[in-house]
């Protein structure tokens, strides 16, 4: 971004601060007029420097907008906030900064609608003329997907169903795993207590044979504490749902935790009670690697799955009860940073505390306690390496994190001890799941300074989980599962292989907090989005059985209906889903005299390139743009897509068919290309090829 631009924007953040670092209005009781008024601040601003064409990638300011996503306080990742004045106020300006993003996208699409006519030149009267034929002819088609709305959680559930399909509610009642609690290597579960007068509510205790153990009044530890951070380390009751649809699987887990982290014998702990505190979902395509986030309110302190849980933009664009529940119902914030955890190429956070029969158990899957307690293979195993796509999808989501997601990075563990199964990164797989994996503190070479809070921090998180974990899962106790991963034989404990040695975790650890060299083999942890076309690897989808005609004008109709029909079929088949709905075509026309020889055209006759990808042109409506010489019509949909309707499955090419307004005895010149709505920061990725086509009307 422009200096001056970018420093106009911090002003506008810095003015909601005030020096000594209190807000203008109160950060715990703010209302939605606060909220608007600065965010309104900060949409002009952006709008003034460009509305995001001058940002800088990896930064802070929203490539779509040009809003600035405010810095998350220093600390360790959670899966819930902490409950102090600097959090409170993160939460207000990242509500700042979803209402800038609002401001600004809806101030973009009202200026392509209300387009000022000043040039009576005879050239733009009849650019006009031509904008608004083609609207008459095929605006039922010319449509952005996710753009009938610009409310953060509607347009977010748009965007997800535009590259995933059709979304299932999250629901916890119906076929759902509840997550297990081991205690001293027996499972853990409320009940009433029928061998005591009045039945009291206790954790029985049974063994893998189904013996009764023991009943106790709370679960101080247990065998296998959450890692995720500021949540109930040993709660039981939990819940996890998995629905897979083609190669898209959706995960949804109801979790239950308190906001003093402690289980006691009330009601609440039960299995069958349907009241939890967190609410989240994942989405993933294993064939594209995409993957999206979605988290339920944050000042939400209570959900119930009773009922099931109507997804971000509900069904599809017509269903208006289900977005108006969906408003309600998720976070508008994106305040946690799902992704940090979620972060190994696939959905899954596998560790012990998922409960699956591989990891944790001493004899692995065929151990008495796995088959007895664990979800078996619930999650099933995934080939990741590497060099697999990997990208997180939602504009919103990735405007809040797109400098964290730009920093990621995979590790290579220079000793070898390690990554043969997995994908470590830099982020909480590597500085958390790792350092609890091999029962190691995480460890920097030569800290900068803020590295050394970010490592005091986890490290405190780490011994707090383990404060919360038995004697009886150490390699010193009895059950011998922690550490949970060792040298050479990844997750299997029975050899008691012994744990990865002091000098070669601090090389690795070295490494996964970004402190290495060449040594770690670095790579970016996200992929691009990938342009259609772009080859088998990515997306290698290409438009077919192009063609072009003259239509002439009917009868009672005049020269001036002539019509050039363009047609041609595609598919958008990447990741192998029939409802995507990410790509359209932008067509760029030029007209030109017929040669009286009527040869063909050489390819420099035809509009060039980078004028597909509406730039630097004069806008004439929401759709149709315009260069000296070239018209462009963009947002090309197949044939019968009305606007805001969700796309029928198809595993065949769709028609596509485009009618511009014509003349008589010109030549017209058409190059078309399709273009993926990234719904990243990327924002757009363009066709590197460009499909050419003519055709002469003629006239008698």
């Amino acid at each position: 971004m422009a200096a001056r631009g970018f420093a106009s924007i911090i002003g506008v953040i810095a003015a909601v601060v005030s020096a000594s670092g209190s807000y203008w209005f109160s950060p715990f009781g703010s209302g939605p007029t606060e909220i608007y008024r600065f965010g309104s601040r900060m949409a002009t601003t952006a709008l003034q420097s460009g509305g995001g064409q001058t940002c800088e990638q990896g930064g802070r300011c929203d490539a779509l907008t040009g809003c600035i996503a405010p810095v998350p306080p220093p600390g360790s990742a959670v899966k819930v906030l902490p409950q102090d004045k600097v959090y409170e106020r993160y939460v207000q300006q990242l509500r700042i900064f979803e209402a800038c993003r609002e401001i600004v996208l809806s101030k973009k699409s009202q200026s392509k609608n209300d387009v000022l006519r000043v040039n009576l030149a005879s050239s733009s009267l009849e650019a006009e003329a031509f904008a608004e034929a083609v609207l008459r002819l095929d605006g039922d088609i010319l449509w952005a997907p996710a753009s009938a709305t610009n409310s953060t959680v509607t347009k977010f559930g748009d965007e997800a169903r535009a590259v995933f399909g059709p979304i299932p509610d999250a629901d916890c009642a119906n076929d759902a795993q509840t997550m297990p609690i081991e205690v001293d290597g027996n499972i853990v579960e409320l009940k009433p207590n029928f061998t005591r007068p009045n039945h009291p509510l206790e954790f029985e205790h049974r063994d893998a044979s189904g013996n009764v153990i023991a009943w106790t009044s709370g679960i101080e530890k247990c065998d296998k504490p959450s890692l995720a951070g500021n949540v109930a380390y040993c709660a039981p009751g939990s819940r996890l749902k998995r629905v897979v649809k083609g190669n898209v699987e959706w995960l949804t887990l109801c979790r239950k935790s308190t906001s003093n982290l402690m289980v006691s014998s009330n009601p609440y702990w039960q299995a069958s009670n349907p009241r939890f505190a967190l609410l989240g979902t994942v989405g993933f395509n294993r064939i594209t690697g995409e993957i999206i986030f979605f988290d339920g309110r944050k000042d939400r302190s209570e959900f119930d799955w009773s009922r099931s849980f109507v997804p971000p933009g509900g069904h599809s664009y017509s269903d208006s009860s289900g977005r108006a529940s969906a408003e309600a119902l998720y976070d508008p914030t994106f305040q946690i940073q799902c992704h940090i955890c979620h972060d190994n190429k696939s959905p899954y956070v596998i560790n012990p505390h998922a409960a699956q029969a591989r990891v944790g158990y001493f004899d692995g899957e065929q151990d008495l306690r796995a088959i007895a307690f664990s979800l078996g293979g619930y999650l099933p195993e995934r080939p990741r390496t590497e060099q697999m796509p990997f990208r997180v999808i939602g504009s919103s989501y990735t405007a809040v994190h797109g400098a964290d997601l730009a920093r990621a990075k995979t590790v290579r563990d220079p000793t070898g001890s390690c990554t043969a199964c997995h994908t470590l990164t830099t982020q909480i797989t590597g500085q958390r799941f790792a350092a609890d994996a091999v029962g190691r503190e995480p460890w920097i070479a030569k800290p900068t300074w803020d590295k050394v809070m970010e490592l005091q921090e986890e490290k405190k998180k780490i011994a707090r989980i383990d404060n919360r974990r038995t004697d009886w899962a150490l390699r010193s106790g009895a059950g011998k599962i922690h550490p949970w991963m060792v040298p050479g034989r990844g997750n299997d404990l029975s050899a008691l292989q012994p744990p990865i040695s002091a000098a070669d975790w601090q090389k690795l650890s070295n490494c996964l907090w970004d402190a290495g060299e060449a040594e770690c083999g670095y790579r970016p942890l996200y992929t691009a989005c990938p342009a259609p076309g772009s080859g088998p690897q990515e997306d290698g989808s290409a438009p077919t059985d192009l063609s072009i005609e003259v239509i002439p004008p009917s009868s009672g109709k005049t020269e001036r209906d002539h019509r050039v029909r363009l047609r041609w079929k595609y598919l958008n088949g990447y990741g192998g889903v029939p409802e995507r709905d990410d790509v359209r075509f932008n067509v760029a026309v030029r007209t030109a005299a017929i040669p009286l020889t009527r040869e063909p055209p050489s390819p420099s006759d035809y509009p060039y390139l980078n004028e597909t990808d509406g730039n630097k042109i004069t806008v004439l409506n929401e759709n149709v743009e315009a260069s000296d010489d070239t018209m462009l019509i963009k947002n090309v949909s197949y044939a019968g897509h009305s606007r805001f309707t969700d796309p029928t499955p198809s595993i065949v090419p769709r028609d596509f068919k485009l009618d511009i307004p014509a003349k008589c005895n010109r030549r017209y010149l058409v190059r078309l290309a399709p273009k993926r709505f990234c719904f990243d920061q990327n924002v757009m990725a363009y066709s590197a090829t460009g499909y050419l086509l003519y055709a002469d009307t003629v006239c008698d």
